[in-house]
């Protein structure tokens, strides 16, 4: 892992704490929270102010995330909300964060400059039992205050002025007055600078979660499902199917129904020879790795050719992916590609809807050879994939995310999952009949039961 964090892959735009005075609100908001601190004096934090180092110091991954369903943070910055979320159990997690920092950032940029603001993400559940569980977890609210209690006290002194100001004998009330002064002292002037967060609450409807091991739930959706990276659950489910990753066919026809997912080769404004390419290319340099051979270096003619000396090992992804590309470059018959091909989910990319990033999510774990999808989609299975892959492989795909991905995260981003209107069928190349396409999908017919 080391040459992802040299370039920036992994663990980029953590906030890095080495100021005496930080350090010290941190240890302070992490006695509150967890009854620990931390003797190091120098690390980095994500936005909920989760520290890699300060986990490896306690042995603790989940010393913020108690049985992985609370999440607790630490703010000691607004600028957090630029950072990455770590050890994600939830994909709405650092959502919500980020837009609970947004939404507060001048309040929260007033009380970290003297204090820490910890709190928690909470839900209505304090351990998961059963993937059923998960379908209580419908709203997200979330609790903070400074370590010191600024909110609190801040509230509390806005109920005693309000009684100063409407009971006829609390101007001689000496307790009440001397409790004001006192609590004023730590709130300062809340009549001229009131002291407020924002708690909005969070809907948590379609989600992934990577508890039970790994589920990606579509309860709101007009045909709702649950998709099991793992082993199906044996009890019943709040939702009427339930597939895992091999049921290829009933997962193809949940994203058609639902209108989740379309093809590339349909849409506006990508080019989508170039993508379909670049993925063949990962499967090639899959391939010659597991050949042992060393793909450093190599540029798109190399790749050709790599690809002809080894087109006898190249897997049914790939010779797939070339049928879309030579129709996307030349026309020609439609490829007839069906969900039980391997390459089917490969040639797919998340629709323009509310549910985009977790479809893209879903999309790239069903199309795991494709690491630049991997990574920016499923972060946490790209690091799980690459601990497993060849060092030739680790090398060239690292090489490229930092060349061609870390130098435009945004371009690389628009140009793969941005949305444009869908092609016009006059716009299409020969060959396509768009009345076939919307009766037996993209590719090809999916198999009914």
């Amino acid at each position: 892992m080391i040459r992802l964090i040299q370039s920036g892959l992994m663990f980029g735009n953590l906030v890095h704490i080495s100021s005496p005075a930080l350090v010290e609100r941190y240890n302070r908001a992490l006695q509150h929270l967890a009854g620990k601190t931390t003797a190091l004096t120098d690390f980095h934090i994500d936005i909920s102010g989760f520290s890699p180092e300060i986990g490896d110091e306690l042995g603790d991954p989940l010393y913020l995330n108690p049985n992985g369903v609370n999440r607790q943070f630490i703010l000691l910055t607004p600028e957090q909300k630029r950072a990455p979320l770590l050890n994600v159990k939830f994909s709405t997690s650092r959502p919500i964060l980020r837009d609970f920092i947004e939404a507060n950032e001048a309040q929260l940029f007033a009380l970290t400059a003297t204090d820490a603001v910890a709190g928690e993400l909470v839900n209505s559940v304090f351990r998961l039992r059963s993937p059923a569980d998960l379908f209580t977890l419908r709203k997200i609210e979330i609790e903070a205050d400074t370590v010191g209690g600024t909110l609190k006290n801040a509230d509390k002194l806005a109920a005693m002025i309000e009684r100063f100001k409407t009971e006829n004998d609390a101007w001689f009330d000496d307790v009440l007055i001397a409790e004001m002064i006192g609590i004023s002292k730590q709130t300062g002037d809340i009549s001229r600078n009131p002291v407020h967060l924002s708690h909005k609450a969070h809907e948590q409807r379609n989600f992934w979660t990577a508890h039970f091991g790994g589920l990606y739930l579509f309860p709101d959706m007009q045909h709702p499902a649950m998709i099991c990276a793992g082993e199906k659950p044996r009890d019943e489910m709040p939702v009427k199917y339930v597939f895992d990753l091999s049921e290829r066919n009933r997962i193809a026809k949940f994203l058609d129904y639902n209108k989740l997912a379309e093809p590339i080769v349909r849409a506006r404004g990508m080019d989508a020879a170039a993508v379909l390419r670049q993925k063949m290319d990962f499967i090639v340099i899959d391939t010659a790795a597991g050949a042992g051979l060393n793909p450093a270096g190599l540029d798109r003619g190399d790749m050709r050719r790599l690809a002809r000396m080894h087109a006898d090992r190249l897997p049914d992804e790939y010779h797939g992916l070339a049928e879309l590309a030579r129709w996307a470059e030349n026309g020609g018959d439609w490829p007839r590609i069906s969900a039980d091909h391997p390459a089917y989910f490969y040639g797919l990319r998340a629709a323009d809807t509310p549910e985009r990033d977790l479809v893209n999510m879903l999309l790239a774990e069903l199309a795991p050879l494709d690491a630049r999808q991997l990574f920016i989609c499923h972060k946490e299975l790209f690091y799980r994939h690459y601990a497993s892959w060849s060092e030739a492989k680790k090398s060239f795909v690292a090489d490229f995310l930092a060349r061609e991905y870390q130098v435009d995260k945004a371009g690389a981003r628009a140009a793969l999952f941005g949305h444009e209107p869908e092609m016009e069928s006059e716009d299409s190349p020969p060959g396509l009949d768009e009345r076939l396409i919307e009766r037996v999908g993209p590719w090809g017919a999916i198999r009914r039961r």
